[in-house]
């Protein structure tokens, strides 16, 4: 603490030094021109006093040292600090710069550099959220041009830079959400681009759009939306735990940026837990609502070296992955547009496939918990193209999800299933899955009706599997659809119960039979602990208490066969049974009259495989044979093309687009080998199958190549050399390619 005696020597001093320093009057211009200065030096520091006390102005000064001299009592008190513990101290350690970003000019470089400054916007270093003040300050010399220090004046500038600094704010971030706005998202990207490039290091960006909120906006009003992408907002930086940077672009779109991430696991598993946080559902004053998300993801450099083209590329992920049936993920990959093309193609030819009878069905046991009885059998579509081969239920889902014939397959399907389930015993049931559009149809009952009427089974022995999603539809069609389905006399169960949509509403509005518990849900069951569980146990009970039979699906594992039944869960279907069989082996099986299927405890679903039919190259000792890739899968692959390739050969194996996979063949016969793969493909979140890492562009451009994403075709290219190769090309494939 500096004795009082002195402090009031030093200002005395400093106030004489303002008035009389060769820098002129530190009044000057607040007096007439012209009028002769009659006052003493008492009226002087008087009259400055006055002009301190009014807040018109504050003054401070500084020695040759830096250090504090004099400074108004005012701007002390504004700063809410003693004033005795200010003066003789450093003045850079008294007030720090306000800027918080960094851009502003540095004071201990002004004061350094003994130059003039103004208009330097400073807070107490002590008060950093306090008052802000404006500082300006002259350097003083003597005589002989020895530096003497600083005389300064300082403002009060709290509401003007708060409220420059809110603009400053809204200009980089979202009003409504506080995440980073579109401008701010695309400045970091460029930076954190051109930053990692030097760096050789990787990053991700995600685009996110939300599904269905159009529906929230148009039925809850704008209000109810504004609520809800806060909420997204906040969900979404609970989701993603790691270091990263979340926009809001505008609308209903999101966009992340991942640094230093390229395994492609690692995104897909960060997406998935997006996209279910996401679909839960959402409170709000005006009612609850249930949305979804879609995501595309888009690597660099892999997919882009610039911030344009590494948007576009999760923009083009994002369109495959909403077009794939939304609530998925998707990767980037430069058949993007091809695929979309394909996809087209494929779903034109659904049309021919109606007319051409090229459609057929699989069935899936249901078994009764107590004794192991088939009750039930599942419809699952299945189509025979004449180009690709046999297109399994699963990857035929894939392709109707969202197409304009979903509709016209599900009439199909109920029709072809009923004509079947007529050679069945009258105790077994048929259950169909119903596509929304064709459950709204005006017509759907009528159709179900001529369906039992043409297989002559009794209406009771259709259960039509109905998802919570038709309940987003006009309410009073819904109703009107349920209660006709009931007075026919079919069996109507609830699917996917437990997926995020799930409410008391649903049950007390339909005469629901069945409960069938999500997949998803009975999955995590089997992985967390006991809380999903309980959730299986409280949704049993549930259903009891209603009167409903419960059913779950997917059962792999005797553990998670014993648990469900623990729960009391009646009905059970899954790989650990059975897996969807021909129609012609349903009919087999129930010949001797009732079909019992033990629990297989080594029974797995099998890898599911994908019919690809395309042209890829393998690797063997430097040299690249081409082959036709005929299906594929997470563990391994079918090649066709070489002959006498013996078993344990290695290959690697060109996926495409820097895509490299080890494969052992375990295998062969004539030109066809079936090949194992060293590490597991993993899924792209759209029903492909994917690699989790790709060659990296740094490591071909330290090889001489220059930088640029990875082409979207064949990789390695044909490897000559003068190596002699040691397997002979077979006759091509006949098949058209597709």
């Amino acid at each position: 603490m500096v004795a009082p005696g002195v402090w009031r020597f030093a200002c005395e001093m400093s106030l004489k030094g303002l008035l009389s320093s060769r820098g002129g009057s530190a009044l000057r211009g607040i007096r007439p021109a012209g009028v002769a200065s009659v006052l003493s030096d008492s009226e002087r520091l008087a009259m400055l006093d006055d002009l301190e006390q009014s807040g018109l102005g504050w003054f401070w000064a500084s020695d040759a040292g830096g250090n504090l001299t004099y400074i108004s009592a005012a701007i002390a008190a504004r700063l809410d600090l003693p004033l005795g513990d200010l003066i003789g101290q450093p003045l850079t350690t008294i007030f720090t710069t306000a800027d918080r970003e960094g851009r502003g000019k540095s004071l201990s470089l002004m004061l350094g550099a003994h130059k003039s400054f103004t208009g330097m916007a400073v807070r107490a270093a002590r008060r950093p959220e306090g008052t802000v003040l404006r500082l300006s300050g002259q350097p003083i010399t003597s005589g002989s041009g020895r530096f003497l220090g600083f005389r300064g004046t300082g403002s009060d500038i709290t509401d003007e830079y708060t409220r420059e600094e809110e603009t400053a704010r809204l200009a980089r971030y979202d009003s409504l959400t506080g995440l980073s706005n579109r401008h701010r998202m695309a400045h970091h990207i460029e930076a954190t681009l051109t930053a990692f490039r030097a760096a050789r290091r990787n990053c991700a960006v995600m685009m996110i759009d939300l599904d269905r909120f159009k529906h929230v906006n148009d039925t809850l009003g704008h209000a109810a939306g504004d609520e809800l992408l806060k909420q997204v907002a906040e969900r979404l930086t609970r989701a993603i735990d790691r270091e990263a940077e979340i926009g809001r672009l505008g609308g209903d779109e999101f966009q992340v940026l991942l640094p230093d991430v390229d395994d492609r696991g690692v995104l897909g598993e960060l997406a998935m837990k997006i996209i279910a946080m996401l679909c839960q559902p959402y409170s709000l004053e005006e009612g609850r609502c249930v949305i979804g998300a879609s995501v595309g993801i888009a690597i660099a450099p892999h997919d882009g070296l610039t911030c344009e083209e590494i948007v576009r590329a999760a923009d083009l992920a994002l369109y495959a992955s909403k077009n794939g049936g939304r609530g998925q993920y998707r990767f980037f990959s430069g058949e993007l547009e091809n695929e979309t093309i394909f996809r087209r193609r494929l779903e034109q030819d659904l049309g021919t496939a109606l007319r051409e009878e090229q459609l057929f069905l699989r069935f899936e046991p249901i078994v009764e918990a107590s004794g192991g009885a088939v009750t039930s059998l599942e419809a699952h579509v299945c189509w025979n193209h004449a180009a690709r081969g046999i297109i399994d239920e699963e990857e035929f889902a894939q392709i109707i999800e969202g197409s304009a014939l979903l509709g016209d397959v599900g009439r199909w399907a109920i029709a072809a299933a009923c004509a079947r389930a007529g050679d069945w015993p009258n105790t077994v049931r048929l259950a169909v899955n119903v596509p929304v559009p064709l459950f709204l149809a005006d017509d759907f009952v009528t159709l179900v009706a001529d369906a039992l009427d043409a297989a002559g089974i009794a209406p009771s022995r259709l259960e039509l599997e109905i998802s919570e999603a038709v309940f987003f539809g006009d309410t009073s069609t819904v109703d009107r659809t349920l209660a006709a389905l009931f007075k026919l006399g079919v069996r109507l169960t609830l699917d996917e119960f437990g997926s995020g949509y799930s409410s008391l509403a649903y049950l007390r509005r339909a005469p629901f039979d069945a409960i069938k518990i999500d997949q998803r849900l009975v999955a995590e069951a089997e992985r967390q602990d006991g809380r999903e569980m309980g959730l299986v146990r409280a949704i049993v009970a549930l259903a009891g208490a209603l009167q409903m039979d419960t059913m779950a699906g997917g059962i792999e594992s005797a553990g998670l066969l014993e648990a469900l039944t623990g729960c009391g869960v009646r009905y059970l279907e899954g790989p650990i049974f059975s897996e969807p069989v021909d129609a012609e082996m349903v009919v087999a099986e129930m010949a001797g009259g009732a079909w019992k299927i033990e629990p297989g405890a080594e029974r797995t679903r099998r890898a599911r495989r994908r019919t690809v039919f395309r042209k890829i190259q393998v690797i063997h000792d430097d040299f690249a044979y081409e082959v036709t890739l005929r299906n594929l899968s997470k563990t391994g692959a079918l090649i066709e093309g070489l002959a006498d390739v013996p078993k344990g050969t290695q290959f690697v194996v060109d996926l495409g687009g820097g895509q490299l996979a080890v494969a052992t063949v375990i295998r062969s016969n004539g030109d066809v080998q079936g090949l194992e793969f060293e590490q597991s493909l993993i899924e792209d979140g759209s029903g492909g199958l994917c690699t989790r890492n790709r060659v990296s562009p740094y490591a071909l451009a330290a090889a001489g190549t220059p930088l640029a994403p990875l082409a979207p075709g064949k990789f390695l290219g044909v490897h000559q050399g003068g190596a002699v190769p040691k397997f002979g090309y077979a006759v091509a494939p006949r098949a058209e390619m597709v």
